[in-house]
């Protein structure tokens, strides 16, 4: 996918050999990764809702969970076998660009799985933030990671199949969410409570409404890496019309879902999709018009995307519940993660200049 009058940063590229992945196997791997997401978010709602009910490792949302990762392993491994004949070891030397991190991710995933059921049937299931600190779980998330964004990778080396990568890229970030949804920017009801500015009594505790603030800022810091890291990492390779929309609107979701739609935190979500979309449109124009390579171009759409998603999110949430931070604190939040971002597009952009697409992972 490119935009009129702007040509790719990389160019299409084989490596080591062996042919790269068809836009139709990236396809298919998109759509086995995302049953892969859906187990997992299966398995967090369960986690979140219905936890009473769960006994021992060996449970319905598990199933779809390791049904997915079945499914997303064994085509990985079956694209490695396919070119066995440029790649006698083809165990070794046979993968596609993009997919031996993918396979990696398989064993770890694996790995973790095989932890995760010892866990479970010797200490038992995990409960709030048990579950995310977990190792086994750790392990799981990390692996699920490599694993989906195979195609990205692909897309990355080969400069075929942006909506696989772009969907690859999003599914990335939802399945890293799952272990940060206790930081959620999107979960947060802290802008909605009132601040009363006291630091903290004679003791030395910290007062409860400045917990919740720097909870709730915490949180939307968090949120903004695990937005703005996957959107820069593909701007930095090529445009990508629609990358910020996706990966926002997919975090989103995928909290949603997890906590049955809360109804003020899913119209700050609606709106911070919103927000997303015009960064999206922006950053268009902005390439139609200035050229991908232009100066300072990672570090504007870094400032941009996260301060139009948490305006969006904030008034979604004041015309849902009311905003009762003060002022300062609001449009600190906004300002503040438009800096995070300027620094890690700054960060993106001095390594953009690299040529990417020769490399294989």
């Amino acid at each position: 996918m490119t935009i009129s009058g702007v040509r790719p940063i990389d160019t299409p590229a084989r490596t080591d050999g062996v042919r790269a992945a068809t836009p139709r196997e990236d396809a298919v791997m998109v759509l086995l990764a995302a049953c892969l997401v859906g187990g997992a978010l299966s398995d967090g709602w369960a986690h979140a809702n219905v936890i009473e009910t769960l006994e021992g490792f060996f449970t319905p949302w598990h199933g779809l969970l390791y049904a997915g990762f079945a499914g997303s392993a064994a085509w990985t491994f079956w694209l490695a076998y396919q070119r066995r004949d440029q790649a006698p070891r083809w165990w070794r030397d046979g993968w596609p660009a993009g997919y031996r991190l993918g396979a990696f991710g398989v064993l770890l995933f694996l790995t973790g799985g095989l932890a995760d059921m010892v866990w479970h049937e010797t200490i038992g299931i995990e409960v709030g933030l048990e579950a995310t600190f977990s190792p086994s779980h750790m392990l799981l998330d990390v692996g699920g990671v490599l694993i989906v964004t195979s195609p990205l990778r692909s897309w990355w080396a080969t400069g075929r199949g942006a909506i696989a990568g772009i969907v690859s890229v999003t599914l990335g970030a939802m399945a890293a969410t799952i272990l940060l949804t206790h930081s959620s920017a999107f979960m947060t009801m802290a802008p909605t409570q009132p601040y009363d500015g006291v630091d903290g009594d004679a003791s030395g505790l910290e007062g409860m409404t400045r917990l919740v603030a720097l909870t709730g800022v915490s949180s939307y810091v968090i949120t903004t890496l695990l937005l703005t890291v996957p959107l820069l990492l593909v701007l930095r390779r090529r445009p990508a019309p629609g990358a910020a929309t996706a990966v926002t609107a997919g975090v989103a979701l995928f909290i949603m879902v997890m906590f049955e739609f809360p109804a003020a935190q899913a119209a700050g979500a609606i709106a911070a999709v919103c927000g997303a979309a015009v960064a999206d449109a922006l950053l268009i124009r902005f390439d139609r018009v200035r050229g991908i390579g232009a100066p300072l171009r990672l570090m504007i759409a870094g400032a941009l995307f996260p301060a139009l998603v948490w305006s969006g999110q904030l008034l979604g949430l004041h015309l849902a519940e009311g905003v009762r931070w003060p002022a300062e604190m609001w449009t600190g939040v906004i300002v503040f993660t438009a800096i995070l971002g300027a620094l890690l597009g700054t960060l993106a952009g001095g390594y953009a200049g690299q040529p990417a697409g020769n490399r294989q992972s």
